[in-house]
């Protein structure tokens, strides 16, 4: 193998505890960096190193090889290259190039990733490492107070006449892994840095960077087929815009868009079951189940035992299934799926819960796009090397 990537994800952060199994966009951090790492064209192996079985379960399931590192190498002091040095001595060759990528950058452009082992490959640099570019105006403390970086209280360039500083991100280095074992650290020979969007520059260190990169994922993540067997909806908010019209008699009616019919028409005629979950005891969500010819369950207390129970029933995944909400009844649902999906104006927890957010609102398409990614996976050939 020429290009293998390890990533170390050790269990005992006390930042933010759990860190690496927090969720951003439906995915823990740990499955978000094996994620990047196979989508990558020049990865060939990806590796997670880590002393944690939950951490080990979920990298596993994501599609890495699992290196359980001693106990030496997991505490506080131990560094991070003492983890890559660890896992490159159990493989059974070397590559040519090692990449070293870190769960807690959620948002990992694979082309950005490309670009850099590219970089080291062709022999242009040694190192390589995400950064972000700044022409910001940056003071340093010294003996007599602030002093400029490039710049000083009389002398102030246009932000076109100033070289760029580069703050690394944390995301991704890439490196000659016969440097890396000659000099045992991330850095030597000639380095270059890969400059990244801002938006893919987060990094979580607290619990305010984590509720940071929730709120950014709908915004940095690019929408996925939907690779599942099973669609699973709730109905008020999703197939409706959440708004009821109350008649004089008591009754009441919604509004349900044509394109759901249409979205969920051609999605049974590819196989794929269609079930309709809801809270509700109103006639109208079972007139809209026959309308669409699906199954629904409604008048739940409980929907995620109802979900769970139908999906046993049925021999059912629910790794491979999605699940559309917009509401916090939804969100024991949400947790039971491998593709927990909400609409954009859905509450906050949902939002945050979901590992994807569609753009079309709920009785306004919603139901049809989420329809069409999954009909769109089913002609792509499947992820990983």
């Amino acid at each position: 193998m020429r290009v293998v990537c390890v990533i170390p994800a050790r269990g005992g952060s006390k930042g933010v505890p759990g860190k690496n199994l927090a969720e951003v966009g439906g995915l823990p951090l740990v499955a978000r960096a094996v994620r990047a790492a196979r989508r990558s064209r020049t990865v060939e192996e990806v590796v997670v190193s880590t002393d944690d079985p939950g951490i080990a379960s979920a990298a596993g399931d994501a599609g890495a090889r699992i290196v359980m590192r001693p106990a030496e190498l997991s505490g506080d002091t131990a560094t991070s290259e003492s983890a890559l040095l660890h896992a490159l001595g159990l493989l059974s060759g070397r590559p040519e190039a090692t990449v070293f990528l870190q769960c807690t950058s959620p948002f990992i452009d694979p082309a950005d990733l490309d670009a850099a082992v590219l970089e080291v490959l062709d022999g242009k640099s040694d190192v390589v490492f995400s950064a972000l570019e700044s022409h910001e105006f940056q003071w340093t403390r010294g003996g007599d107070g602030l002093a400029g970086v490039g710049h000083s209280a009389s002398f102030r360039p246009r932000r076109q006449d100033r070289a760029p500083h580069y703050r690394e991100t944390g995301a991704f280095y890439v490196m000659r892994t016969e440097g890396l074992l000659e000099h045992g650290h991330r850095f030597f020979g000639r380095i270059g840095a890969r400059a990244v969007p801002a938006v893919h520059a987060v990094e979580i260190d607290t619990a305010e960077d984590l509720a940071v990169a929730r709120a950014l994922a709908p915004l940095a993540d690019r929408p996925d087929p939907l690779d599942v067997d099973v669609l699973v909806t709730d109905f008020d908010g999703v197939h409706t815009d959440d708004r009821a019209r109350v008649h004089q008699d008591g009754t009441e009616s919604v509004s349900v868009s044509r394109e759901d019919g249409m979205g969920v028409a051609l999605l049974r005629r590819a196989g794929v079951p269609v079930l309709i979950l809801s809270t509700e005891t109103n006639p109208v969500v079972a007139a809209r189940a026959r309308k669409l010819g699906v199954p629904v369950l409604h008048g739940l207390s409980d929907k995620a035992s109802a979900l769970a129970g139908w999906l046993r029933e049925a021999g059912h995944d629910p790794r491979r299934t999605a699940y559309i909400g917009n509401d916090v009844n939804d969100l024991g649902c949400l947790a039971l799926v491998g593709w927990p999906i909400a609409v954009p104006h859905a509450h906050p927890d949902v939002l945050a819960a979901a590992r994807l957010v569609l753009s079309r609102p709920g009785g306004g398409g919603a139901v049809r796009e989420a329809c069409e990614l999954i009909l769109q996976s089913k002609t792509l050939p499947n992820e990983g090397k």
